[in-house]
């Protein structure tokens, strides 16, 4: 059976993870969902030692105070955990999810996602963290730490989830665009949605999509085939908003671009600049 891993950590996108998890579940033949969440170590572990930052002749009785408010964060840390797990089994069970684990671990998010996704088959992560819920124009650091690291597909949650029934592949005829091309004819997720698949000519030709094309038509999408010309992130951004696209899968990074980097400067621009889900490969 198919297994989906949503990570969660209580922000405003939360919501919208379990909406997009149980999405994908439902399309991908009724997976599981293992719902992860983590908390940062120096919330959750022991109280920490103060003496050294405060001075050596500062008094027991301060160092004992101090010691219990750590231990008092420490616990409501877990008892939020607690509930955040617990509402992502009431939302993912309303929404028609058969099978739901839920996951509490200490340390990161990466070194959850690494530990568990052997045998999972997707990766949902919302585009900001709860930490960056106030700035619209930053993506979550743990979203990117998680496509560097991940080998499974990362959906990215956009702010609230809306029915899907149009995708766009990014193609630039690279290994990762690919990669999307392979998963769009081999999985159940994007079978029977109409699929859009669009490069960017910004000064040479094009990559061919006569070829793509027929693998996608093979693998039983339908299929409308786009060229645009100029910058690749405006240029499908606003392709994505005229066509009414649902949802968005590319490459973690440009044929074109420095491959120094795993998430390159489209993909970043492409993740700020889209209110729809994306679909990345790398």
């Amino acid at each position: 059976m198919s297994r989906i891993l949503a990570c969660t950590d209580g922000s405003v996108y939360a919501a919208s993870i379990y909406d997009h998890a149980a999405w994908a579940a439902q399309r991908l033949g009724g997976a599981t969902v293992q719902v992860l969440h983590v908390l940062d170590r120096a919330v959750s572990g022991p109280p920490a030692d103060h003496s050294g930052a405060i001075g050596f002749d500062a008094s027991e009785e301060l160092l004992r105070e101090l010691a219990e408010v750590d231990a008092a964060r420490g616990r409501v840390a877990l008892r939020r955990a607690r509930a955040l797990l617990d509402d992502a089994e009431r939302r993912l069970r309303a929404a028609g999810v058969g099978q739901v684990t839920l996951t509490q671990r200490h340390g990161s998010v990466v070194e959850t996602v690494t530990e568990f996704e052997a045998g999972a088959d997707l990766v949902v992560i919302g585009k900001r963290g709860e930490a960056a819920d106030f700035d619209k124009g930053h993506l979550g650091a743990n979203l990117e730490r998680v496509v560097r690291a991940s080998a499974l597909p990362v959906l990215v949650a956009a702010r609230a989830f809306r029915p899907i029934a149009r995708v766009l592949i990014a193609y630039d005829g690279g290994a990762a665009a690919l990669k999307a091309i392979d998963y769009a004819v081999r999985q159940k997720l994007l079978k029977g949605l109409e699929c859009h698949l669009v490069t960017v000519a910004p000064q040479a030709a094009a990559p061919k999509l006569d070829r793509p094309a027929e693998l996608l038509r093979g693998g039983g999408l339908q299929v409308v085939t786009e060229v645009l010309h100029g910058e690749p992130e405006g240029a499908i951004a606003a392709y994505v908003g005229a066509a009414g696209i649902d949802l968005l899968a590319m490459g973690a990074y440009g044929h074109s671009r420095i491959r120094t980097l795993l998430v390159g400067s489209t993909t970043t621009a492409l993740l700020r600049a889209c209110r729809v889900p994306v679909l990345v490969f790398r």
